[in-house]
Formats: C-alpha cells, sequence, structure tokens
C-alpha cells in the first residue's frame, strides 16, 4: 500500500429485505426443509433443495436485532423494525435489543419477531401454520431450558412439522470434509460473542471436553472503540461501533508473533507504509475561515445597515402609537375646554386618570417622547448616508511656493549627504505573512497503527481487556491435554477455523505458531481453513436437510415434542449431545416410616369420624 492512502467509512445503509415468491418446487412434491441459521451476529435463512431452480444460498441475511419504539402521542401504536428494516443502528442504538446472551437465546419474544421477519420475507403463505420442516442452529452444549423454549415457540406457535437443532461450526465442519478427510479433528470456532474448541472424534461431538472462551467480535469492537476514543477525544461521537465493526473487517490482521509485529510498528518508515487513515465525514463550511477581509468588512456593513433598518422601523412604529395616544389624551382635553363634563370625566375613568392635571402632565410627556423620537429618526437617517473614503493616502504638497531649486541649494544638498548617510533609516522591504494552513481533511482522519492488530488480538490474549480468561492458544493445549497421545496426534491432524473471526488475516498462520511451540519436536499437524468461514454454517445445515430429507434420523417430530419435552434432542453428525433430566427417584414409603404419621393422625382425631 502506498503511503499516505486515506479510508473512507462506508457507513453504508442496510436495505429493507424484500418480499420474496418461492418458486413451486418449494412446495411441490412436498414442503422442503427451510434453513435458519441463528446466529447471534446474523440470521441466514434459506430453503433446502435439490432442485436446481430454487437457489442453493442463503436468501436473507439481516443483523439479529429488533427496535421497537414507543410511537408518538396521540398517534399510531409502537412500531417494530427487525433486521435491514433498521437502516442504520446508529441512530437507534438504544432501542436495539437481541434475543441472545451471549450465544444463547433467551427473549423468545424477540425471537419471535425474528422468525416472523425470516417468514413473512421468504413468502411462506400457508394459513395458520408453518408446514415446512425447519433446520435451526443452536449454541454448543445448548442449555436444556432453551432448547425447550424454542421448540415450544416452533411447534406452539407456529405448528411446524418436525424441526432439527445442530451446531453451527459443526455444520461448517460438515461443509467443508474432502475425500481423505478423517472424521476426527479439533474444530476452532470463533463468533461474534464467543469462542469454542470442540474436539471431534470419529464424526461426534465429544461434548465433555468442549471449552469456550467468551471473548468475540463485540468486544473487539468495545475495545477498539475506546482504544480510539481516547486516542481522539475530539471525534468522541464520530468513533461509533458500527464503524469500529467496519474496521475490524476491512482493516485489522492478527499477527503472527505479536510482540515482535509491535516492534515492527516502531519504526517510522514502517509506520508511514502500513498506516490507514481512515477519514471521517465533516464540512468545509467553518465560520470565518474562508473569507477575506474585504468580504468580513462587507458582511460587517450588512450587518450594520440591517441593524439600523430595524431600529428605525421600531422607532416609526413608536412613534405611531404614541401619536394615536395623544390625539386621544387632546380629544378629552378639547372635552374639559368644551365643558362636557360628564363624557370628560368618563374618558378620564377609561385612562385610569383622577384629574385634569395629571392628564396635562401625561400630555406634556407624552409630546416631549414624540419629539425625541423624531429627531432619533432624522439622526438616523444622517448616519445611514456613509460617505465612501478612500484608503489611499493623499500626497501633501511640500513645495507649495514652486517646485524649482537652485543649482547652488543642490550642490549644498548634496555636500551634507555624506555626513548623514550613516543616520538615514534603511527602507524595510515588505514582508509577506505567513498564514497557517489548517487541513481540515486531516484533522477529521483517524490513524490505526498498532490499533490494527491490538483489538482481533484479545482472543489470543484477553488480559489485554483485563478479562481472566485464557486464550485460544492455552485453551487449545489444555483440550488437548485432556486426551491420551494417540488421540491427540489425530486431533491435530485436522484443526478447523471457523466463524466471523476466522476472515482475519494472519489467523492460520498464528494458530500454525502455537502448535508449532505446544507440539513435540517434528510432530506433524494441519491447520485448514474454512471456505466461507461465514456462511459455511448455512451451507453445512442446507447439505445436511438435503441429505436427510426422507430419513427420520436428526428430526424431532411433533409427536416426539408432545411426548418428551421440548428439551428432547435427536442426535446426528453435527448436533449437540442430548443429556436428558434425571430427575432422582423418591424410595417408597415404608410401612415403618409411615407408623408415627398414623400415631400422629389418631391423637389429633377426625373431626368426620367425631361426628
Amino acid at each position: 500500500m502506498s503511503a499516505g492512502r486515506v479510508f473512507a467509512f462506508r457507513d453504508a445503509r442496510w436495505a429493507p429485505d424484500p418480499v420474496l415468491a418461492p418458486s413451486a418446487a418449494v412446495r411441490s412434491p412436498q414442503p422442503v426443509p427451510l434453513v435458519i441459521d441463528n446466529g447471534s451476529f446474523q440470521t441466514r435463512a434459506g430453503w433446502a433443495a435439490a432442485d436446481p431452480s430454487v437457489p442453493a444460498e442463503p436468501l436473507l441475511r439481516f443483523r439479529s436485532l429488533a427496535a421497537r419504539s414507543r410511537g408518538a402521542r396521540g398517534g399510531a401504536g409502537a412500531e417494530t423494525q427487525v433486521g435491514n428494516d433498521l437502516g442504520s443502528p446508529e441512530p437507534l442504538r438504544w432501542l436495539l435489543r437481541s434475543p441472545f446472551d451471549r450465544n444463547v437465546p433467551v427473549q423468545l419474544e424477540l425471537q419471535e419477531l425474528l422468525f416472523d421477519h425470516v417468514f413473512q420475507r421468504l413468502g411462506v403463505t400457508s394459513q395458520g401454520c408453518v408446514d415446512h420442516p425447519i433446520v435451526l442452529t443452536e449454541a454448543v452444549c445448548n442449555p436444556l431450558y432453551s432448547r425447550q423454549m424454542m421448540s415450544e415457540l416452533l411447534f406452539e406457535c407456529y405448528q411446524v412439522p418436525k424441526v432439527s437443532y445442530g451446531v453451527d461450526s459443526l455444520y461448517s465442519f460438515y461443509h467443508n470434509r474432502r475425500q481423505n478427510w478423517p472424521c476426527s479433528g479439533l474444530v476452532i470456532s470463533s463468533g461474534y460473542q464467543c469462542t469454542h474448541i470442540l474436539p471431534v472424534l470419529e464424526g461426534r461431538l465429544d461434548a465433555k471436553n468442549c471449552k469456550r472462551i467468551n471473548l468475540g467480535g463485540c468486544q473487539a469492537a468495545v475495545y477498539l472503540q475506546r482504544l480510539l476514543q481516547l486516542k481522539y477525544p475530539g471525534h468522541f461521537a464520530a468513533i461509533t461501533l458500527s464503524r469500529m465493526e467496519e474496521i475490524l473487517h476491512e482493516h485489522s490482521y492478527i499477527a503472527e508473533d505479536y510482540t515482535e509485529e509491535l516492534q515492527k510498528w516502531r519504526s517510522p518508515e514502517y509506520y508511514e507504509n502500513n498506516v490507514h487513515k481512515m477519514q471521517l465525514p465533516f464540512s468545509n463550511k467553518l465560520l470565518g475561515s474562508t473569507l477575506t477581509s474585504e468580504e468580513k468588512q462587507e458582511r460587517r456593513q450588512q450587518q450594520l445597515r440591517r441593524l439600523q433598518e430595524l431600529n428605525a422601523r421600531r422607532r416609526e412604529e413608536k412613534l405611531q402609537l404614541d401619536q394615536e395616544r395623544l390625539d386621544r389624551l387632546l380629544y378629552v382635553q378639547e372635552l374639559l375646554e368644551d365643558g362636557q363634563m360628564d363624557q370628560f370625566h368618563k374618558a378620564l375613568v377609561e385612562l385610569n386618570m383622577d384629574s385634569a392635571e395629571e392628564l396635562q402632565s401625561y400630555i406634556n410627556k407624552l409630546s416631549l417622547a414624540i419629539e425625541q423620537t423624531k429627531q432619533k429618526i432624522l439622526q438616523a437617517e444622517v448616519n445611514i448616508e456613509v460617505d465612501v473614503v478612500d484608503s489611499k493616502p493623499e500626497i501633501p504638497d511640500l513645495d507649495p511656493l514652486g517646485s524649482e531649486q537652485s543649482l547652488e541649494d543642490v550642490e549644498s544638498i548634496n555636500e551634507f549627504e555624506p555626513l548623514f548617510a550613516e543616520e538615514q533609516p534603511e527602507v524595510e522591504k515588505p514582508v509577506a505573512a505567513v498564514q497557517p494552513v489548517f487541513n481540515l481533511a486531516e484533522y477529521h482522519q483517524l490513524f490505526l497503527g498498532t490499533e490494527r492488530i491490538r483489538a482481533p488480538e484479545i482472543i489470543f490474549q484477553p488480559s489485554l481487556i483485563g478479562e481472566d480468561q485464557t486464550g485460544i492458544a492455552e485453551t487449545m493445549q489444555y483440550v488437548l491435554e485432556r486426551y491420551p497421545e494417540e488421540q491427540q496426534a489425530v486431533l491435530v491432524q485436522n484443526v478447523f477455523l471457523t466463524g466471523g473471526n476466522a476472515m482475519y488475516p494472519g489467523l492460520k498462520a498464528r494458530v500454525q505458531k502455537e502448535l508449532l511451540e505446544m507440539r513435540p519436536f517434528q510432530s506433524s499437524f494441519q491447520v485448514h481453513l474454512a471456505s466461507s468461514p461465514i456462511l459455511d454454517a448455512w451451507y453445512g445445515a442446507r447439505d445436511w436437510a438435503v441429505e436427510h430429507m426422507t430419513r427420520e434420523e436428526g428430526w424431532i417430530t411433533r409427536k416426539d415434542y408432545e411426548e418428551k419435552g421440548g428439551e428432547y434432542l435427536k442426535e446426528h453428525c453435527a448436533s449437540n449431545v442430548y443429556v436428558p433430566i434425571r430427575l432422582p427417584k423418591q424410595a417408597p414409603r415404608t410401612a415403618e416410616a409411615l407408623a408415627p404419621s398414623r400415631a400422629l393422625a389418631a391423637s389429633t382425631g377426625n373431626p368426620c369420624e367425631q361426628a
């Protein structure tokens, strides 16, 4: 990248999702499954059909957010917006709600809004129910209560025929399987809220040894926002979470060696060649910054002229009111002079006056005020006519008697010139004043140096943000040490990276470096990156749904839900491990244990028997 290159924030607005018309292949010969990747960052939905006319990609992709406004007073009720209908999240940041706590859905009323949005925009037209099977992703080791509430929502509210639950990272692992790939591996899934280390043995998840790190893209965005707000306090409000997510997605990378990379950034040359300058929006119009002295003088004169006109208008209005009041008072005085005493006293009462002397005093004061106002108006009219004075000074005539000088006078002056040569001041040359140039565009730029690697580094070093957790490398080593060496060697032959944070450049090289440091000398390992870390979970769920469309494996029917409860799970290759709730059985009550209670009942007596 060339030095000095500037990147502009896109600040793209989300386009509302259209209502799609599904093809006939979605309904015939039977309703095809609907695949929903229910992620904490983004929801992706589409159809799983073998027919080539049905797109084999998610038709809906929107943020898993909802905002419910309170509505105007006296107007319409509260309005609810979901996903891309929000337009931009920043103006509604304080209204945004998510159904997820970390990566587990807990607010089912918000989850219902997301499902409504999916079914409506995909064109599900069945009356009173959703007659398509649902393939839904869930969190690793999802709590039974969360699955129970989700099954209750799908079966009771939407009347779905059957549903299947699977883990998003295992679906991605399932989609990226290749020929000669072992069925075992170590899946590293790093998403928006959490990072998981999942060991897979013989094609099944080993849930007992799964580990979770409560760090992901959300914490990295908040950390980057704090770093830049401390660095640029003048742009505190412009450093938003949406822009921080854009920086993470497009300008951040993971250093192979964090300490060594920081040392590189200490070099000015390296800094100039690798710094990314993010341009914040700004306006070129600053008050008085681009006006010349003539324009400022002209603007000042215009303001003065406008003020004078305003004052003159007010004086004229005041003069008119005072003249009308004076005429009224003179009319009352004429009533007194004409001897009409009844009308005179009535007029005095209306004027709130007591005597003729008070009336005469008020007439004198009002006449004086009118004369003063007329004088001010005349003076203002004179002041408005301002003569324009030429700024060029006049050269005074130094010799009014004539410009002719005698030759003797000139020679006498020339004789004294050498004597006063040192006393003559030197003529100073005009020096052009250097005005400091203020680059407004550069002032509104964010220089991204070490911030490009510091924010994503938290998934390897959570202590950077004060979290008392282990990073990916330590957690991966801890998981591997729970297995014998033979199984460790099998797992490291297929270390699989998926999730949104797998999009960071340098993640694969960093994991390879960490494995090289923790594995024995001359041991082998392989690290694979998902073909599409963000969408492979949906693609894998679609592949599974197409292959198992006519099978019973992995599908929970309504009969299963009614007989075994909402927390029931049918396991398959990409699912969690079902651990049913085991309630301790109560021991049968023996005759010896019942004897004290019978004796107590006999002592107290039964009122009915006594009656």
